[in-house]
């Protein structure tokens, strides 16, 4: 099933080379198409971990050049600075320029990486010891605001502390996911979207969403966000307490799917026909609760669990929810949702769905984990 379903992620990937020509997708709005945009928003980079991942399972020369073309449009998006006034560098980094830098080793790759990590780390609020989510230092709505989708760009800083022994980096990324693992996960295992802190101080001020169904509910892909990132922290920083948060938050998902085992857009928004999913949310569970997996005893029973349930999970996925078998889609996953309470492509393609559904699907037939860290 899962070589199935990869077979035909490679060719939805191989056409829309053609058709992209050099442009970066982010959401579809209704129809087949992807919005395209010249890699100014902060989703590209899942399109050029989509075209790594297609190069490390067929080492197909024609992803290769675009792999490879989608770095130097990184590159030149971090020389004219391009919109970087937001926390998301890793995800733009850690899927174009580390991931050829995890594949090929290629030493230009590895210098623009660490380039990005000293971008992420000017956002380092240092008197309110936060990495700002969005805006310019001191706004006065974002200055001492995080995000929980911020736990998948402190991998950027973990690695260039592995590349450069500068303790600054990894100093940041830990308080960073120490103070996400304080505020952002609830007593009962759930979690909030953003927290505010007093920007001078960096006390804690209170709990709220962006793209939740209200300040007190669950976003599904804020779990999943937090699921995976308490994860990888975990690898990074070797702490069983990073990853037992991971296991509260990827139990208290599991526990709350519907019977088809693919989310909802919030876990606390009414549920009817006409409710939204967000098959994205399951796809980055997916990828966290193997990663939760790999990490566990084989003699723990947990493994078993959470594995079962990311297999099940891809399973309705790829039986449900993806666009196999058409020759028209330029998506992978259907039902994704970007911002159901915005009303911006609420029940369509979403680029990092797409990238976190092929990584998943790489895991279980190749073991190939993506590019958050470095392999041995």
């Amino acid at each position: 099933m899962w070589k199935k379903a990869i077979e035909d992620a490679l060719h939805v990937t191989r056409r829309n080379i053609d058709r992209y020509d050099g442009r970066f997708p982010h959401v579809s709005n209704g129809d087949e198409h992807y919005v395209l945009n010249d890699n100014t928003e902060w989703t590209a980079g899942f399109w050029s971990g989509i075209l790594w991942l297609c190069t490390e399972y067929t080492q197909d020369q024609r992803f290769r050049e675009a792999a490879v073309d989608s770095v130097d449009n990184f590159r030149r998006r971090m020389e004219q600075k391009i919109i970087f006034d937001h926390h998301d560098i890793g995800f733009l980094y850690s899927l174009s320029s580390k991931a050829q830098w995890i594949v090929e080793h290629d030493a230009a790759a590895r210098k623009l990486t660490l380039e990005a990590a000293d971008m992420l780390m000017k956002r380092w609020r240092e008197d309110a010891g936060l990495i700002q989510a969005w805006g310019r230092k001191g706004d006065v709505n974002n200055g001492g605001r995080i995000i929980i989708d911020c736990l998948l760009n402190l991998p950027l800083l973990f690695w260039a502390y592995e590349q450069t022994n500068n303790e600054e980096y990894r100093r940041v990324a830990e308080l960073h996911a120490l103070k996400s693992r304080r505020f952002l996960v609830r007593g009962d295992d759930s979690s909030y979207h953003t927290f505010y802190f007093d920007q001078a101080t960096g006390e804690a001020i209170r709990g709220g969403t962006h793209q939740g169904y209200n300040d007190g509910s669950t976003w599904t892909r804020g779990q999943a966000w937090g699921i995976y990132g308490f994860a990888l922290c975990s690898r990074y920083l070797q702490s069983a307490e990073m990853l037992e948060t991971a296991k509260r938050l990827a139990r208290y998902f599991i526990a709350h799917l519907p019977e088809d085992e693919v989310a909802y857009w919030d876990f606390d928004v009414p549920q009817t026909s006409d409710t939204k999913r967000d098959s994205s949310a399951s796809a980055i569970v997916a990828c966290g609760l193997l990663e939760i997996a790999g990490r566990l005893d084989e003699a723990d029973p947990e493994r078993e669990v959470f594995q079962n349930a990311a297999e099940s999970s891809m399973k309705s996925l790829i039986n449900h929810y993806s666009t196999q078998g058409s020759d028209t889609a330029e998506g992978l996953l259907k039902h994704g949702s970007y911002s159901v309470r915005g009303g911006d492509s609420p029940d369509d393609y979403t680029i990092w769905g797409d990238y976190f559904y092929l990584e998943a699907l790489m895991r279980l037939e190749r073991g190939i984990p993506g590019y958050w860290y470095d392999r041995p």
